[in-house]
């Protein structure tokens, strides 16, 4: 099953902020040009990866559970082998969905969001359906 246009512009449309976990420092990596795209379209952008101390002028926390904040949000930038993890990360620190970026799939982690009540979308970019829908939090 794949995301449904109503589901993408649903989470586009309702969450202002995006936890990105494994977001990069390293321009030249979709894990940094992204969140870089989405931060100047107007989200908020909260930065997970334990090797970096500030990546998008963000402070960067080592783990979801580390997150000072409700999370809402969770983008994925690795690979499908550590999604399932990431999903029960995501569910235990009370995220309301889960996004793994295109090329990122993952049975276990769908059925461990969805399980959850995690509103669940994979293999999709966020740039590619932001574009797409032309739904932006601010005008760019």
């Amino acid at each position: 099953m794949t995301a449904t246009d109503d589901l993408i512009e649903r989470i586009l449309r309702d969450y202002d902020t995006i936890t990105v976990v494994g977001a990069s420092v390293d321009p030249a990596k979709a894990a940094h040009d992204v969140p870089a795209y989405m931060q100047h379209r107007g989200w908020r952008i909260i930065p997970v990866n334990p090797h970096a101390d500030e990546i998008l002028g963000e402070p960067v926390y080592r783990t979801l559970a580390d997150v000072p904040e409700q999370v809402g949000l969770v983008d994925v930038f690795r690979p499908a082998e550590f999604t399932p993890d990431i999903a029960r990360q995501a569910v235990a620190a009370g995220a309301t969905a889960l996004w793994l970026q295109l090329g990122i799939r993952s049975a276990e982690a769908r059925e461990i969001a969805e399980s959850a009540g995690l509103l669940y979308v994979e293999d999709r970019c966020l740039i590619i359906e932001q574009r797409r829908t032309q739904i932006s939090r601010r005008s760019a």
